[in-house]
Parts: C-alpha cells; sequence; structure tokens
C-alpha cells in the first residue's frame, strides 16, 4: 500500500493509504482474517456497526457491506489501530493515537516506515 496523505487530529495520526489493486469484499475478509488473532481484543465493525466473530475463521462469512473495520490493541505494531477497508475501492483508511514516541511528529517518510511493511502484508494476505 502506498500512503496518500495524514493528518493529526485530536492526538490521532489518521492517514488514507491506497490499494496496490482494488480489492472486493472477499479479498478484505481474507487480510483482516490473516490479521484478527495478532490483535488483543479485536472489534470489528460493518457500516460502523459492531459484529460478532469468535475467531479468524467466522470473519470469512460476514455478509458484504460496503466497508469493514478492524480496531484494537494490534500486538504487531504495538499500539491501538484501526483500519477501515472500502469494498470495490482502492482506498483504506488507519487511524493511530500518538501514544508512542514512534507516532508523535511524524511525517510522510516515518508513519509509511512505521505502518507500510504491516499494511503490505495485509494486502499479500487479500490476494492468497
Amino acid at each position: 500500500m502506498v500512503l496518500e496523505a495524514y493528518r493529526e487530529e485530536e492526538m490521532w495520526i489518521t492517514s488514507r493509504w491506497s490499494l496496490t489493486y482494488p480489492a472486493g469484499w472477499e479479498q478484505i475478509l481474507k487480510g483482516v482474517s490473516a490479521v484478527y488473532d495478532f490483535y488483543d481484543q479485536p472489534q470489528l465493525l460493518v457500516m460502523n456497526r459492531a459484529v460478532s466473530v469468535k475467531n479468524a475463521k467466522d470473519i470469512l462469512a460476514l455478509s458484504e457491506s460496503m466497508n469493514l473495520t478492524i480496531r484494537g490493541n494490534s500486538r504487531l505494531v504495538k499500539t491501538p489501530v484501526q483500519i477501515r477497508f472500502y469494498n470495490q475501492l482502492a482506498a483504506v483508511d488507519v487511524s493511530v493515537p500518538m501514544l508512542t514516541e514512534e507516532f508523535r511528529n511524524v511525517s510522510y517518510e516515518s508513519l509509511s516506515r512505521s505502518l507500510g511493511k504491516y499494511l503490505d502484508s495485509i494486502e499479500l494476505a487479500m490476494h492468497r
């Protein structure tokens, strides 16, 4: 994924990333399912409404909608993360709090370094 833009708002970094290839619902479910177990107390939202799943495999059965959000404390990024995927759109919105030094006073380059590989791994999982 490529970082398109970011902004700081109320102690959060909100960023827009573009996928290398547009993703449909099936690919989004695969990507979210791949990272689900790496979150502490993950929450899933479909169209801003919480959905309950028992495990990563259950994600693959979610009914198609316009967007899917996963949020929680990422053990890989080591901070809370919220990622929103849009069905049939090559855009992804990512928010992280400015709690750690890594996410304070960010620049385009530092934010790309901090989140780029993580988001790339999710995108790769979408197409497996």
